[in-house]
């Protein structure tokens, strides 16, 4: 009719579970609904059938439990790099005479130490990216989503990246649920991977990933792994 508005699908019987301290990475032909995916488990937007849950309990809206980091960083550019991490610990109800040694911790943490006074247009890409992490983690999330999180770097930064992301998980054993484009990427950092169908998207794989940690940057090269690389990139193109 003149003026409806059709209401198109996204997600169709999307039904899985995600493990304690698991690196789980949902992977899928773009616009199949990944980031919607990651949204409903936010809080951010609710479902229109079926449920969620976290520990049991229904995910019925935001939570401090669970944090949402976006390819788009959302750093405030008027705020030095430890003032950005202060604010997500000054929102978790830190006190302010704590705030500032704690937040400096967590800059260290994740390699910035030496960079609490400069702003996010003072600092590279991949820097920029540790800060977004660093106001993350500062929330001690239970679980951390992940959007694309390196997607806007170079392929030697995000390398590195993702390097540092994996040493940094191996002392924070945070749960994580990370979606991304690069299968590679995917592989390399998962403990399993979700291959999500075209939309109305379900997932069509759900495979563990076979290589022992810590992860070493040589497995990229390895006769293995381009194996599964290969072998997701054909399930991603032939739907399953």
């Amino acid at each position: 009719m003149p003026g409806s508005e059709a209401v198109l699908p996204v997600l169709e019987a999307v039904s899985f579970e995600v493990m304690e301290a698991e690196l789980l990475c949902l992977v899928g032909p773009s616009g199949c609904g990944k980031t919607t995916l990651l949204k409903l488990l936010a809080g951010l937007i609710a479902t229109s059938e079926g449920t969620l849950q976290i520990d049991g309990r229904s995910v019925n809206g935001p939570s401090p439990d669970r944090v949402l980091l976006f390819q788009e960083l959302y750093l405030f550019h008027w705020m030095t790099a430890l003032g950005n991490v202060e604010f997500a610990l000054e929102a978790k109800g830190v006190p302010k005479a704590a705030r500032r040694d704690e937040a400096a911790d967590i800059l260290e943490f994740v390699g910035l130490k030496g960079f609490q006074n400069y702003y996010p247009h003072e600092i590279s890409g991949g820097m920029r990216q540790r800060l977004a992490l660093a106001r993350a983690l500062a929330a001690e999330p239970s679980i951390l989503l992940m959007d694309e999180p390196f997607g806007s770097l170079d392929v030697e930064t995000r390398a590195e990246m993702e390097n540092e992301f994996l040493a940094l998980r191996e002392v924070r054993n945070f749960t994580t649920i990370l979606v991304t484009h690069d299968v590679r990427q995917a592989i390399f950092l998962g403990d399993r991977v979700l291959v999500m169908s075209q939309r109305p998207a379900t997932i069509n794989m759900n495979v563990s990933v076979p290589f022992a940690r810590p992860r070493q940057p040589c497995l990229r090269q390895s006769t293995e792994f381009h194996a599964w690389e290969d072998r997701l990139a054909r399930s991603i193109r032939s739907g399953g």
